[in-house]
């Protein structure tokens, strides 16, 4: 059998620098359900209430996995041009990939991090596959759709709710959080029946509420990736400054006002989800916008980035290997004994390790050790 060599097509950097800062987005918000294990329960602030929750929860929760969605969307453009230049299909390609990508998810799930959302990208991804042919324009207005949909459903049950202004927040049962706690830090099997207990419900929570978003930015994605938006910049970057007006006037606000409005129960927290719904997406875009000047000014950036954002799936598991062994009984146990700071502490060791590791490991090896696996699967080679 002969082996035919087709040319590589060249990485766009800009999509490994904002993969890799999408990464520290999503560790920041990830960290602080396995500093307070407790706190999954109720889907509350992801640690104590204080100046560090109400700040994540402004500027950080929900902004980076919609990032992370809208890349997916982007790169399964340059994986379709992947297979199209190899002669392969694209439906068996991609296929495997997800399924590939659904046993990771699974696996993290049940022993590392209840929050896994690669289950979620899996099936999302075999949904991108069948619209693929979808026109540009057609993408984004469905996207657009979906997004104010979940608006407007979420403004509707915030009116329902003023019909009973009794409604509170359910508040999580103190006795259930502490055995939560108690396994989270106990031996490595008690870490593992938390994660089976816990797992399953959070997976299909996580599936209903964040999926329609994640859909969204994957069609937004698969838009920008078939007109080469980030591969051919020069035509809307006079337009990064406009980006950030509008999506720090707007996100910010609303960011600030789903902080302050989570876990007040009743219409003002329903309210603050409907707000959060339109402007998460805003205020994401404006973080992109900075990051795309900054690392056109500052170059070393986005070399700094770059690797991480390269083997992102590699490190999407490292970040959650990581903080098990720092927080659970598979390592030192301090789930519960940081103060909050202090977890943002350990985030941003976790990240700066991960960082200095990529870039060491890509000095010898093209792919990441997951990327490695997923991309044998994906081609079947």
């Amino acid at each position: 059998m002969t082996h035919v060599q087709t040319p590589q097509a060249a990485r766009v950097h800009e999509i490994d620098a904002l993969r890799g800062f999408a990464l520290a987005g999503i560790l920041v918000a990830n960290i602080g359900f396995f500093a307070h294990p407790g706190y999954a329960l109720a889907g509350a602030l992801p640690m104590p209430d204080g100046p560090v929750a109400y700040a994540i929860s402004a500027l950080v929760l929900t902004k980076f996995y919609i990032l992370f969605s809208f890349l997916f969307g982007y790169s399964f453009t340059l994986q379709m041009r992947a297979a199209e230049r190899a002669g392969a299909s694209v439906r068996a390609r991609t296929a495997r990939r997800c399924l590939g990508l659904f046993a990771l998810g699974l696996a993290q799930g049940l022993l590392l991090w209840i929050g896994d959302i690669l289950t979620l990208y899996a099936a999302l991804g075999l949904i991108l596959l069948a619209l693929r042919g979808i026109r540009p324009r057609t993408a984004v207005i469905v996207a657009v759709a979906v997004i104010g949909t979940l608006t407007l459903v979420w403004l509707a049950l915030a009116a329902l709710a003023t019909l009973d202004p009794g409604t509170g927040a359910a508040a999580a049962d103190p006795a259930e959080a502490a055995r939560i706690m108690s396994l989270a830090t106990g031996g490595p099997l008690d870490v593992l029946r938390m994660q089976l207990e816990l797992y399953p419900p959070l997976a299909a929570s996580i599936w209903l509420f964040q999926g329609p978003t994640a859909l969204a930015m994957f069609l937004l994605g698969l838009a920008a990736g078939k007109r080469r938006l980030l591969e051919e910049p020069g035509r809307w970057w006079h337009l990064l400054g406009r980006v950030q007006w509008a999506g720090f006037g707007v996100g910010l606000p609303g960011g600030v006002f789903f902080a302050l409005t989570s876990g007040s129960g009743g219409p003002a927290e329903v309210l603050g989800l409907a707000v959060n719904t339109v402007t998460s997406p805003l205020l994401t875009a404006a973080y992109v916008a900075t990051l795309l000047r900054t690392v056109r000014r500052h170059p070393a950036v986005g070399r700094a980035l770059a690797p991480a954002g390269r083997m992102a799936a590699s490190n999407y598991i490292g970040q959650s290997l990581l903080a098990c062994l720092v927080f659970t009984g598979y390592g030192l146990a301090l789930a519960g004994r940081l103060e909050p700071i202090a977890v943002m502490g350990v985030a941003a060791a976790v990240y700066t390790a991960l960082l200095a590791l990529s870039a060491w490991w890509l000095r010898s090896h093209r792919w990441g050790p997951v990327e490695y696996g997923l991309r044998r699967l994906t081609n079947w080679t």
